[in-house]
């Protein structure tokens, strides 16, 4: 029962996750050997600090748009090696295939958690 209940509730483990996940984005053409191209650095270091401060402020007080922001930074990172035309080559397209789909799944967590809460138990979420 405690099990079910740990899954079913939005718990602050989940916003430093996802504080650390923003970190991870934002230094990975670094962390894979792979930052040539500025491009990609602004779109890796933007996505990072966005993440982050989605996840900072969700640490304050929880709201759905929060997770449906977080949801499609996470996407759009999962996108960014074919829209950028890096999908071919390197370790870096991975990373973000993998951290991407890992803000995303964290966001839909998160997003299915508070579905049912009133915008008063969201509000709660941080205090």
């Amino acid at each position: 029962m405690a099990n079910a209940r740990f899954i079913k509730q939005h718990r602050t483990w989940e916003d430093w996750a996802g504080i650390c996940l923003g970190i991870l984005i934002g230094l990975s053409p670094w962390l894979t050997g792979q930052a040539l191209d500025p491009g990609v650095q602004f779109v890796a270091i933007a996505l990072g600090l966005l993440v982050m401060l989605l996840a900072q402020l969700e640490l304050v007080g929880s709201y759905r748009w929060l997770e449906v922001a977080e949801l499609a930074c996470g996407l759009g990172l999962v996108a960014s090696p074919f829209l950028l035309g890096y999908s071919a080559s390197g370790s870096l397209r991975y990373w973000h295939f993998a951290l991407g789909a890992l803000v995303a799944l964290l966001a839909l967590l998160e997003l299915w958690q508070d579905w049912r809460l009133s915008d008063e138990e969201l509000a709660k979420h941080g205090q």
